[in-house]
């Protein structure tokens, strides 16, 4: 086993005995198995011309690498089965595998060191971009040049490449990265409508709960239908608070709140939730024994002993679900604040022309995109420290969970522009673009020209790819915490540096002078 594909990899190796995520050296090598898959089939692609048949590899590779992501799937015999779908797949085309002959591993990418690097980069970028594709996906969208550029990526890390030729590849996935966001959030739209500014109680009523966490609306979607005039509250958790601001969700009177905080503190609120639990996609843990029973897992999540519930003709059954929660008590009061949410680029431009005034007068002298994910770790006390003694004439952008960190802090309004502006979850990081590209055109300028900061989180592979998509788009000097990705060799962290002015933080008071935030 060797992981270091996410914030938490152990400094300089990585995970080498047991992942800091929960997931055992024998699960990393299988999952290092379905990824060897995953190329030479992507490779022996190349070969094939039957539409039908790409369309099938092309569900098996994006559904597969997405399942590889942290904290996913921790279910040894699902990665199984999609090794063994790869292989079926291989075996319709009459190609035989190279790659499983000893251990094979992240350094089998390259044996230079730099080389190396920005394969896994890549690598990782590609599983954001499979992660978004596959949430397009299943609300009906296809675009053939997203899932080409998937297999085109995946066959380039078998090959010897040039450094030159691998930081184009990763910067056609920033690229292509960012199609895939535009596309999700168009399906987003054309299916649950438009988001709307919205206020969400964070506290709980009397009756037994459903608790749904994830990022899968269209999970969200049919639990809501299938919960309505049963007497159960649907609750959602993490990435599923910005479901409350979609106009065809937010109609169902059972969607009554969201419970919790970002997906890292969940073994402590799910036992306190009382009632069953969905896990939809990632930010899903391995339970404690305590609620082991009453979680459930769906899509691409999966856990190894626990029921998964799956998909027929795109319709699931969350009927063992209603009745577990209908024999449940009523969940625990954790807090009771209310979130205003909804800030979705249409929502965020339809107050641009009083955002543009605010900054003329200098009643706003600066923005600061403070998106991406939340982690365990105690230094990312930091970020709710950078927010608090941010000054008051600066607005907050974010989406994504890293917002858990402040979104329940006074931060007050300038003029009625809020002091946060939620995007939503970090699937919407693309409004966070929209609404920076708006800015810069009603400036006269770009947006590195913006009084535009960002200190940016991450912890895993979808935050990978929207760095990527930060870098093809021109975005200078983003501050990214609370570390430097471990996979990043000194050579690419070089080049990140001095074209890119990629930094680490530091001390939120230092911080500030370097984002130049007076």
């Amino acid at each position: 086993m060797k992981c270091m594909q996410c914030e938490e990899s152990i400094a300089v190796t990585g995970c080498v005995r047991n992942g800091v995520c929960g997931k055992s050296s024998e699960l990393a090598d299988q999952m290092d198995k379905l990824i060897a898959s995953l190329i030479e089939l992507s490779t022996a692609s190349a070969d094939c011309s039957d539409s039908s048949f790409i369309g099938e590899m092309d569900e098996c590779i994006v559904n597969s690498l997405f399942m590889t992501l942290t904290n996913t799937n921790f279910d040894m015999q699902r990665i199984k089965d999609a090794i063994d779908e790869a292989d079926s797949l291989m075996k319709k085309i009459g190609k035989g595998y190279s790659l499983f002959d000893g251990e094979y591993s992240v350094d089998t990418y390259d044996a230079d060191e730099d080389l190396r690097s920005l394969k896994q980069l890549l690598l990782f970028g590609l599983k954001g971009l499979a992660a978004y594709y596959h949430h397009a996906y299943v609300l009906g969208a296809r675009d053939q040049s997203i899932t080409d550029f998937i297999r085109k990526g995946l066959a380039a890390t078998k090959k010897e490449l040039g450094a030159e030729e691998l930081i184009a590849l990763n910067m056609e996935c920033g690229e292509i990265g960012a199609k895939a966001m535009a596309l999700l959030d168009k399906y987003n739209v054309d299916t649950y409508g438009k988001p709307e500014i919205t206020q969400v109680r964070t506290g709980v009523g009397k009756n037994p709960g459903i608790l749904i966490t994830g990022h899968d609306l269209r999970d969200l979607e049919q639990l809501l239908q299938q919960t309505k005039g049963t007497g159960i509250d649907v609750y959602t958790h993490g990435e599923m608070l910005p479901a409350h601001a979609y106009p065809e969700l937010k109609k169902y009177d059972n969607l009554v709140g969201n419970y919790g905080n970002a997906w890292y503190l969940q073994k402590d609120e799910f036992e306190k939730f009382n009632g069953p639990i969905v896990a939809t996609t990632n930010c899903v843990l391995i339970p404690k024994d305590s609620y082991r029973d009453r979680l459930f897992t769906t899509g691409t999540a999966g856990v190894e002993g626990v029921k998964y519930i799956s998909s027929k003709d795109g319709i699931k059954d969350f009927s063992e679900v209603i009745e577990m929660a209908k024999k449940c008590p009523a969940p625990i009061e954790i807090d009771d604040k209310v979130l205003t949410i909804g800030f979705a680029h249409d929502q965020t431009l339809a107050l641009a022309g009083k955002i543009i005034d605010a900054v003329k007068s200098g009643a706003i002298k600066r923005f600061v995109v403070m998106a991406g994910c939340d982690g365990r770790e105690k230094g990312r006390q930091y970020y709710t420290r950078f927010a608090q003694e941010l000054p008051g004439d600066t607005v907050i952008l974010t989406a994504g969970c890293a917002k858990y960190r402040y979104n329940k802090l006074d931060l007050g309004d300038i003029g009625g522009i809020p002091g946060v502006i939620d995007a939503g979850q970090c699937n919407d990081c693309y409004s966070l673009v929209v609404i920076a590209n708006a800015l810069a055109e009603a400036f006269g300028t770009d947006v590195n020209g913006l009084p535009l900061s960002f200190n940016i989180s991450w912890y895993e592979q979808k935050a990978v790819l929207v760095l990527l998509v930060l870098l093809k788009l021109g975005i200078k000097n983003i501050m990214l915490g609370p570390r430097l990705p471990v996979f990043l060799s000194p050579g690419v962290a070089k080049v990140l540096v001095e074209n890119f002015g990629i930094k680490a933080n530091s001390d939120p008071a230092a911080d500030r002078v370097i984002l130049n935030i007076e």
